[in-house]
């Protein structure tokens, strides 16, 4: 376990942190007008980070001890088809939840 004054350190030096890189691109530019190459860049950030947050639930789940479900396996195909075809993240996000709540009542 983890005393409190560690904890703290921690929580406080993360936010400090977190407060520092935003204050880089929100404090220092300011109002100052962004290059293109710059904004075209930022806008694919979210594209990024999303696909590196949600990967390792799919492959390595901490539920099965890191070995792979063939229910994610198929919620997440089905997630990123719908996606690309329909060019609608709800669609996508529901029709891979369904597949998700369908793998769960078909392997119990």
């Amino acid at each position: 376990m983890i005393d409190s004054t560690t904890l703290w350190t921690v929580i406080i030096g993360l936010g400090f942190g977190s407060f520092a890189l935003r204050f880089i691109f929100l404090g220092f530019v300011g109002n100052r007008e962004l290059p293109a190459w710059l904004l075209r860049h930022l806008r694919y950030t979210a594209v990024a980070v999303l696909p590196a947050l949600i990967a390792p639930l799919i492959l390595w789940p901490g539920a099965n001890d890191g070995n792979p479900e063939p229910t994610r396996l198929l919620a997440a195909a089905v997630t990123l088809g719908v996606g690309y075809v329909s060019k609608n993240v709800i669609a996508a996000m529901l029709s891979g939840a369904l597949v998700m709540v369908a793998g769960g009542y078909l392997l119990t």
